[in-house]
């Protein structure tokens, strides 16, 4: 007996291998994939700007950041005795004007070199609802807990999120012609809008990110069903965190499995290994670090550290 829907997966044709660089942009999701990626010592460029739920606000940084169109104090809001943009996620703030300057520019410096050498690049959607700041009629890409009356909400046609997602391919596509560009939705549900409005949140996404891949098929496109995973085959709230909307470890770890048997190649299993067996050596807290014992546990991974290094220089290590 089969209790449980499953979704055909195949193996991509353009991996994600240890010399792969990688992008990641969008929604929380796409912070469960990146840490994972991270953990393993990928070569990931993630959030530069924090979290970004809509499609205008990853094109508005791609492109500010492809055109080097550099923030000014002029653009910064301040609230609750922090700076911040709304361009960009709330942890980027500070008490100091040009610390926050220094810190969006260098973030415009990451993200334009990395979209133009990155093999893959992975962008997730959250939401068509947006907000408008009222002053200027801007979409904001995050409101910084202002007050609820400094902007006007609204939800995205599927043509403006196509007109988006167009553009912004076009975009990278203008600096990087061969990168693999994986778009996903993410299966986080935003209920503060109520269970139906992000429903039709969710089906606006859906149904343009559909329309702009089958037009664009010889582009390099992809698409990896992260939210019909969720829908489907999680179909249990044993997959979910205390609030009920985000996926806990479980669930996290299960899209994950899926991902890497779509998109890490199978030769680099063995180098994931050992990392994964060096960190959970560092993170050992031993019962007497001066002990013999301890000693050659400490100068056993310090050497699978070095290994790996003259295999792959571009990994550190916390030790």
């Amino acid at each position: 007996m089969n209790l449980q829907t499953f979704l055909p997966l195949s193996p991509a044709k353009n991996q994600i291998d240890y010399k792969s660089q990688i992008l990641l942009l969008g929604s929380c999701f796409v912070e469960n994939m990146g840490d994972r990626l991270g953990y393993y010592k990928y070569q990931i460029l993630q959030n530069p700007f924090g979290i970004l739920f809509h499609t205008f606000g990853i094109e508005n940084l791609i492109d500010r950041a492809i055109h080097n169109a550099t923030f000014t104090k002029e653009e910064l809001v301040y609230n609750d005795d922090r700076w911040f943009s709304f361009d960009a996620h709330s942890r980027i703030n500070s008490s100091n004007e040009e610390e926050i300057i220094s810190c969006l520019n260098q973030a415009l410096v990451r993200t334009n070199l990395q979209i133009q050498n990155s093999s893959h690049i992975i962008i997730t959607l959250g939401t068509s609802w947006v907000f408008k700041e009222k002053s200027t009629n801007k979409m904001v890409a995050n409101c910084h807990k202002f007050p609820s009356t400094h902007f006007t909400k609204e939800i995205l046609s599927i043509e403006e999120l196509k007109g988006s997602l167009q553009r912004t391919i076009a975009l990278i596509r203008g600096v990087n012609k061969t990168a693999a560009i994986i778009f996903t939705i993410s299966p986080v549900r935003h209920i503060k809008n109520g269970i139906v409005a992000n429903q039709r949140s969710k089906a606006h996404l859906i149904a343009a990110l559909g329309e702009v891949l089958e037009t664009n098929l010889e582009q390099g496109l992809h698409y990896f069903p992260s939210y019909e995973l969720v829908m489907d085959e999680l179909r249990d709230y044993r997959f979910y965190a205390k609030d009920m909307i985000h996926l806990n470890e479980l669930g996290v770890e299960y899209i994950w499995e899926k991902f890497k048997y779509v998109w890490l190649s199978e030769k680099t299993t063995k180098t994931m290994k050992e990392v994964d067996s060096i960190q959970k050596a560092i993170s050992h807290r031993p019962f007497d670090e001066l002990s013999k014992k301890h000693q050659l546990f400490v100068s056993s991974f310090k050497k699978k550290i070095r290994a790996i290094k003259k295999e792959y220089p571009f990994m550190t290590f916390d030790q």
